[in-house]
């Protein structure tokens, strides 16, 4: 079995690959990094503050990416991808490809498998 038929949310874990997908560009705090996903999803996917954070928590505690403090006043905390979350993104974004294809082949029914 495969990390991806492993997983129990396939929502959850596409969430947190858009996270890391928006890091590899760079540097970004969370209302940016929603703001970004949102964009560049066309508004397919959207974060709530109820799920974002958490999602950040937990990829920081499996060290896929790294936080800092940064401001004067009122600080941010900004994020960046590790090396060890650029691995972890490649692998995974090879699955979900392998998976959605698989899934649009279903979808479209033996008749497209053909031609």
């Amino acid at each position: 079995m495969t990390a991806m038929t492993q997983r129990p949310n396939l929502s959850k874990h596409v969430n947190e690959l858009l996270i890391l997908a928006r890091l590899r560009v760079g540097p970004a705090h969370g209302y940016e990094i929603a703001l970004a996903v949102e964009r560049d999803s066309n508004g397919a996917f959207s974060f709530q503050h109820g799920t974002l954070y958490p999602i950040l928590h937990r990829l920081e505690q499996e060290r896929l990416i790294r936080g800092s403090w940064e401001g004067e006043g009122r600080k941010r905390k900004t994020y960046q991808l590790t090396t060890k979350g650029e691995a972890y993104l490649k692998g995974e974004a090879r699955e979900v490809k392998t998976l959605f294809l698989n899934l649009i082949r279903v979808l479209e029914g033996p008749a497209h498998a053909l031609g």
